[in-house]
């Protein structure tokens, strides 16, 4: 049991490694003889042979040609060239699948004859290598096709039948032949060199891209340093995006150039963006905030504001959230959609501020000595600016006192200091100067009415 597992195991290897052989190559490959006998059928379709010395058979492009040959010479073709010319592929594919399946009835028929087996399976090896020219030169023929406009169901067709070929021929081959392919597919330039040339390539390319990325993004950066008018976010931005935009371009410029077909990879990223559209509706709302926020520059990094509710400086952003650090040290995130559709009050984007106090005195104490008070603190705390004047008025007869305002003008980083300062030292002097500053209270005068007085002692 064990013995049938392990070589079913090592069946479905050899398959994949054929599979992959089968792959389209890009080295010019070798001619291969006429075929005299008739081809296997498969599931997908049952070939008909063609003579290669036949008309039908012959191609405008030599099915042998380098892929660089193939690829000019389809340049000035039509829809209906083309269409002729992938029928004629067709035909050639058919010829060389019918020259295998040949030589792998006569590697059966050989028996044990080991000299004469090696002998055709090298032919065989071959043969296989002939035929994945003319696949690849066939796939070019149907991109340029499909690019022109061409029938898509036609050229579903032709692809299907080639993939078909494929499934089959690896389902009927035994495992000597499918061990030597997979050897010879391995060592050959157009095979196993050929996708480690290109992994190499790929490699070396993603580091040259990732430094001109890099060189890319501090240009950027270097060249909005220059504008005043760009916020720190916007920068930050600008140098992120200009980085990954190279990175992506890069990547797609040399898959593109390694042969890889971007255009089925373009549609279904297209297809995916849009899905994606409409499950993350709220997302692309607040990236859209974000880029409002960037652009019209409300706040910066660095400033303390007031946002959805929430108070704290900003200490960092992308174009979803918004990070803000509170005064006790919370870290509170905040959707930009939240904080770009509500009241943005920016505390500390300006140099100076205003502090705005309320003292309240005495129905009963001096007013005049209490201004002079107030004038004398504030004039004499070295935080407090002289421009712009400050400003100290009686400004209420509350209920309970007499309320002064006292607004002077300090730097917005002195602000609280300023605050403290002033308080502690105008309730110090009021106390010197013996006036007092009420606590809410109220006077309840009670009347006596004296017929009602009367009235209740009778009762």
């Amino acid at each position: 049991m064990t013995l049938k597992i392990s070589r079913r195991i090592f069946s479905l290897l050899i398959c994949c490694v054929l599979a992959l052989a089968a792959a389209p190559g890009s080295a010019q490959q070798a001619d291969t003889g006429p075929a005299d006998a008739s081809p296997e059928t498969s599931a997908a379709a049952t070939p008909v042979v063609v003579p290669r010395d036949s008309k039908d058979s012959n191609t405008a492009i030599p099915v042998d040609a380098p892929a660089e040959e193939v690829a000019l010479r389809l340049l000035p073709m039509t829809t209906e060239d083309l269409a002729k010319e992938a029928a004629g592929w067709i035909r050639e594919i058919q010829v060389r699948t019918a020259e295998i399946v040949e030589h792998k009835i006569a590697i059966t028929e050989a028996g044990k004859d080991k000299a004469r087996i090696e002998a055709l399976q090298q032919e065989l090896a071959g043969l296989i290598e002939s035929r994945r020219s003319v696949f690849k030169g066939f796939e070019q023929v149907l991109a340029s096709w499909e690019s022109k406009g061409g029938d898509p169901e036609a050229i579903a067709r032709h692809r299907k039948f080639v993939a078909a070929l494929r499934a089959d021929e690896l389902k009927a081959t035994d495992r000597r032949t499918l061990l030597t392919t997979a050897k010879e597919w391995l060592f050959s330039e157009d095979g196993g060199i050929r996708i480690a040339w290109h992994v190499l390539i790929f490699a070396v390319s993603l580091i040259v891209i990732w430094m001109l990325a890099k060189f890319v993004s501090r240009l950027v950066r270097r060249t909005v340093s220059r504008y005043d008018k760009f916020s720190t976010l916007l920068d930050r931005f600008l140098v992120r995006a200009a980085f990954w935009a190279t990175m992506v371009i890069g990547v797609l410029t040399v898959l593109s150039w390694l042969g890889v077909r971007m255009t089925p990879l373009l549609t279904l990223l297209g297809g995916a963006s849009f899905v994606a559209a409409f499950a993350m509706q709220s997302t692309l709302s607040n990236f859209a905030a974000g880029l409002m926020i960037m652009i019209y520059r409300p706040f910066d990094f660095g400033n303390v504001v007031t946002v959805g509710g929430v108070t704290g400086k900003v200490q960092a952003m992308n174009l979803v959230s918004t990070t803000l650090l509170t005064g006790d040290n919370q870290v509170i995130v905040v959707p930009n959609s939240n904080v770009w559709g509500s009241i943005i009050t920016n505390i500390n984007v300006s140099d100076t501020r205003r502090v705005d106090l309320v003292f309240g005195i005495g129905y009963n104490d001096d007013e005049e000595q209490a201004a002079r008070i107030l004038e004398e603190v504030v004039a004499a705390h070295p935080l407090v600016l002289k421009e712009p004047e400050p400003v100290i008025r009686l400004n209420e007869l509350a209920d309970s006192s007499v309320n002064f305002i006292c607004r002077p003008w300090t730097k917005t980083a002195d602000y609280w200091t300023v605050y403290w300062d002033i308080t502690r030292q105008v309730k110090e002097r009021f106390d010197e100067a013996g006036i007092s500053i009420p606590f809410p209270q109220r006077e309840v005068h009670v009347r006596s009415e004296p017929a009602l007085v009367t009235a209740k002692k009778e009762s």
